[in-house]
């Protein structure tokens, strides 16, 4: 068994570019063309720089002369960025109950605007118990109300069905 070698992270620079040649870029962004590898790395060195791939799909690869260091911390300052100003969708749940009361209703209501008004997922879950599981209609009835009171600001992404004792529907944001 051969130990396996670390593979880097990051671009190719200067010594592990293997392409024979490369499109160089130079510090001030000019295209000097196709250049032998040996050459634009003689080049890189020359301004105390780095010899990096920016574009390896192409060919010949699409090398830049440039600072390694600068170059990785701009790109992770960037990926950082990106991930900050991500939104994670989440689920909420509300539960309800078949002889929900109307005043208990609009105040679960009040929280399923509140969060489709925080771009959150809303799961209305429909809890049956005892004898109550002979009358699932009411609870279709219940569910298909708050579709209906929600259909302006929501869609419905999955539809009323029964899981065990209890029916469950999920609603998006528009």
């Amino acid at each position: 068994m051969r130990p396996v070698a670390p593979t880097k992270d990051g671009p190719l620079s200067n010594e592990d570019i293997q392409s024979p040649e490369v499109q160089l870029i130079d510090v001030d962004g000019a295209n000097k063309g196709a250049i032998r590898t040996r050459e634009a790395l003689a080049m890189a060195q020359e301004q105390g720089l780095d010899l990096v791939i920016i574009a390896g799909n192409s060919e010949p690869p699409v090398a830049k002369i440039l600072d390694l260091g600068r170059y990785k911390f701009a790109a992770q300052k960037k990926a950082a960025e990106q991930r900050k100003r991500q939104k994670v969708i989440e689920v909420k749940e509300i539960k309800l109950r078949p002889g929900i009361d109307d005043h208990d209703y609009e105040t679960k209501m009040k929280a399923v605007k509140r969060f489709f008004d925080e771009g959150d997922k809303v799961k209305v879950t429909l809890r049956f118990r005892g004898r109550e599981m002979a009358h699932q209609e009411l609870g279709y009835r219940l569910l298909e109300r708050v579709r209906q009171e929600n259909l302006a600001i929501a869609k419905c992404e999955v539809e009323p069905s029964m899981e065990g004792r209890q029916m469950v529907m999920i609603l998006a944001p528009k």
